[in-house]
């Protein structure tokens, strides 16, 4: 069955009905996100249904924050590749819009969990609330489920040493540049995606071409120098990435550019995924340019370092292909 997305609830694919659900925000798909996600598909084997997950678009922060939610761990693509990955077979991305938060919990129930999807089962986090003000609690979604006949599985929080497993920490950790512990509270490694852009051509210059992604104005990644694993074509590469705003040259708006170890041809227009395994060191202001390769060299030994010994955290990881794709 080939997994789909779906954004358009009057078209849910009759296949589909009466599938066990994961609802929630899910930004990051974390391992506790990921004990959700166990039960509803542990769910869905015992009743024979599919499995499906059930989020919003945009953050709900971003509809109703002043300003803009500043740091996604995933976006919608990363979202469905990591829900994919994890074995499900579809995942829904309801718009999320001020006129969606005004609809009750009670409305939210009847008109897409019952009418829309026909569900079996539903699993969420002991901390999900929907519907307007809130009002749809765990506790609420359980009673429901008696009333419209559906099972509900409520989740515990997951916690790391004592302290919550959460989105927040991972963007923490990122900002910090702990790439290990960001990564180790996900169950695999924090990856960007984008299309790879023109740039000024001055890496190729430097003997260190790269390939460009611009992020989000909102990215809250530390600005420096990554080990990185890069995924183009379903081949996986090595390289070494730098994210900052290149004091030396021109100050301007943060770019991520990647040199890909061993790689050589024109990828402008094409999708990369990067993966982080470590954050070697902070953007810096060389005095020339003889002094700024040589960083690049150093850089580059490090990386190379760091990526022979770094393994797969999970099955999770091994399935995105940041360690198990063929090796160009």
């Amino acid at each position: 069955m080939a997994f789909s997305i779906i954004e358009d609830l009057s078209q849910f694919p009759a296949h589909l009905r009466g599938a066990t659900i994961a609802i929630g925000n899910f930004d990051g798909c974390h391992l506790g996100h990921q004990s959700v996600f166990e039960a509803a598909r542990n769910k869905a084997k015992a009743l024979g249904k599919p499995a499906l997950v059930l989020t919003f678009e945009p953050h709900p922060r971003d509809v109703f924050a002043e300003k803009p939610f500043m740091f996604r761990l995933t976006e919608r693509d990363q979202k469905a590749r990591l829900v994919e990955a994890l074995g499900f077979d579809g995942i829904v991305v309801l718009p999320f819009t001020k006129d969606l938060a005004g609809k009750t919990a009670e409305e939210f129930v009847a008109d897409f969990l019952v009418d829309s999807i026909g569900v079996s089962a539903v699993a969420v986090g002991a901390d999900f609330h929907f519907g307007r003000k809130r009002a749809g609690t765990p506790d609420f979604l359980a009673k429901s489920g008696q009333d419209h006949g559906f099972e509900v599985k409520i989740c515990q929080m997951l916690d790391d040493h004592q302290i919550p497993v959460s989105s927040s920490r991972v963007r923490d950790a990122l900002r910090d540049g702990d790439v290990p512990l960001a990564n180790s509270l996900l169950g695999y490694h924090f990856f960007i995606t984008g299309e790879v852009s023109h740039g000024d051509k001055r890496g190729r210059e430097l003997g260190y071409p790269t390939a460009n992604i611009s992020l989000s104005p909102f990215e809250g990644l530390k600005l420096g120098v990554y080990a990185v694993r890069v995924l183009h074509n379903g081949k996986r590469y090595d390289g070494v990435a730098a994210y900052g705003r290149r004091p030396m040259f021109d100050n301007g708006k943060a770019l991520f550019e990647t040199h890909i170890f061993g790689f050589s041809g024109e990828i402008y227009g094409d999708k990369l995924e990067v993966a982080m395994t470590k954050y070697l060191r902070g953007e810096k202001n060389f005095d020339g340019i003889d002094e700024l390769i040589a960083a690049m060299d150093q850089d580059s030994i490090e990386a190379k370092a760091n990526l022979a010994n770094e393994q797969a955290i999970s099955l999770l990881d091994d399935a995105l292909g940041f360690f198990s794709a063929p090796r160009a």
